[in-house]
């Protein structure tokens, strides 16, 4: 099987397409660059997919840009979720969720016609969680979408913080499928063979994203934390957009925080509201004249105190709007901390080139540093012999060569990471200024529209009132 690679201009690169043994057509780098055949694969038209918000078709989704040949070839969709039982890999029972994902062409359906039948299969959030550690190893240049929270975080105190639970579970599907979309929305992920392989391969996927050898790229955090403490000359753009990251990530939370005291708030103002149904009730029960009126009022004032579960229902959407940038800080943080990971690498082969050419001259002149290692040889032993020197002033010609060698690589990959990361970045920025945008317009529209809802209520009861 052939799998993709994590060289940086290898992945940038479009090599001549050529079949696989499925017929599909592959590149060099195990890339998907389109199809050949007029069968499932070989499609074109819009998608069928919703938005997690609305209810939009996807091309109307904000979140979402269609502007890949993958969206526009096939539909993505995480249909359903359902809970399982089944012993887990130390032969313990466990109980977890799993999500339908289907497929289908995106094919104009004629007039009266029924839509082709998706191809299914069933994903574990753990199989989420592989993939996008895959890619994250695999194109570290590029800012990957996270995925939806694994526990509820954020939530206002009548909001369920179980894993399990039906509410939580359909939020996740949502968000799980928002992540398909916007990997099959970027112009890079979105043409990885393992990445298409999740969505259409149910058995083998996983030995095939292990055979890539991703794992063995995985650079530690000890080592990430050592080059951010130690890299002498940090780019102030990667500097400035960590700080930036940071920053943003302590206002979302902020933000997220104040909505849930809000939103506690309210659903006490809403529920309270509950007593003016009932006193007005027991009222019109002891009134002749009045007493229609007070129990139409007393059942506008339970229909709005009932109305709050439905508003903070559509609050989470925009909830997990923001949540889903609060986690694509650490993302964008990811890309700063292989930079400086491969700034330092720079660094450490331009020093150690550095003081293997200081070796070379003092061997070539003849000059000995006192306190130096060499000099306490020197003095210990005596000096070496001239075929010595000689054959150490060889050993050290070839490794400086080497030594310029692995320079000039290594400053070629950090400028090519540089710029393809910021390429990404600039793409990254201009997504998430119109969807925070967008999102934050929504929750206005939502606000006014709930206190609209708010005078209507009050509005009828005064109309109730009047007729008394």
């Amino acid at each position: 099987m052939r799998t993709t690679t994590g060289t940086l201009p290898a992945q940038l690169t479009t090599a001549a397409p050529r079949p696989d043994d499925d017929g599909r057509l592959w590149n060099e780098k195990g890339q998907f660059p389109g199809y050949v055949s007029n069968d499932f694969y070989a499609f074109g038209g819009s998608s069928g997919l919703s938005c997690p918000v609305t209810g939009a078709h996807a091309c109307h989704n904000p979140m979402v840009e269609r502007g890949t040949d993958l969206l526009r070839k096939m539909e993505i969709n995480v249909a359903e979720a359902e809970k399982r039982t089944g012993k887990n890999t130390v032969n313990m029972q466990e109980t977890y969720t799993v999500y339908l994902i289907e497929i289908r062409p995106a094919d104009t359906v004629p007039e009266g016609g029924t839509p082709a039948a998706p191809d299914t299969l069933w994903r574990r959030y753990s199989e989420f969680e592989l993939l996008r550690t895959y890619l994250l190893v695999t194109y570290p240049y590029i800012i990957i979408p996270p995925l939806p929270e694994k526990r509820a975080e954020f939530v206002w105190h009548k909001l369920a913080a179980d894993n399990l639970d039906p509410d939580f579970v359909e939020r996740r599907r949502v968000g799980l499928e928002n992540f398909l979309l916007r990997v099959a929305s970027h112009p890079v992920l979105s043409s990885d063979k393992i990445f298409f392989l999740f969505l259409t391969e149910e058995k083998g996927w996983r030995e095939a994203v292990l055979e890539t050898g991703f794992q063995d790229k995985v650079d530690s955090r000890l080592k990430s934390l050592s080059a951010m403490l130690r890299v002498k000359n940090p780019d102030k753009r990667f500097t400035a957009l960590k700080h930036y990251s940071d920053e943003l990530n302590t206002v979302i939370s902020q933000l997220l925080r104040v909505r849930v005291k809000v939103a506690d708030r309210l659903y006490g103002v809403y529920k309270v509201h509950g007593n003016y149904g009932r006193v007005f009730s027991e009222w019109s029960a002891i009134e002749k004249e009045m007493g229609d009126g007070l129990q139409s009022a007393g059942h506008h004032m339970d229909t709005y105190a009932a109305s709050i579960d439905d508003i903070l229902e559509e609050e989470e959407h925009y909830a997990d709007q923001l949540k889903e940038y609060l986690f694509y800080t650490d993302a964008v943080r990811s890309v700063c901390r292989k930079h400086e990971l491969i700034q330092y690498e720079l660094e450490m082969i331009a020093q150690d080139l550095v003081h293997k050419k200081q070796q070379k001259e003092e061997l070539a002149t003849g000059t000995v540093r006192i306190f130096s290692l060499k000099g306490m040889t020197s003095k210990l032993f005596g000096q070496e012999s001239q075929e010595q020197r000689e054959s150490r002033l060889a050993a050290l010609e070839q490794s400086i060569q080497e030594g310029e060698e692995s320079l000039k690589e290594k400053n070629t990959e950090c400028h090519e990471f540089v710029q393809t990361a910021w390429e990404d970045i600039e793409r990254f920025k201009e997504q998430k200024d119109k969807d925070l945008r967008e999102a934050l317009i929504s929750y206005a529209i939502m606000q006014i529209s709930m206190c609209k809802k708010g005078i209507q209520v009050w509005s009828n009861a005064k109309e109730c009132f009047n007729k008394m």
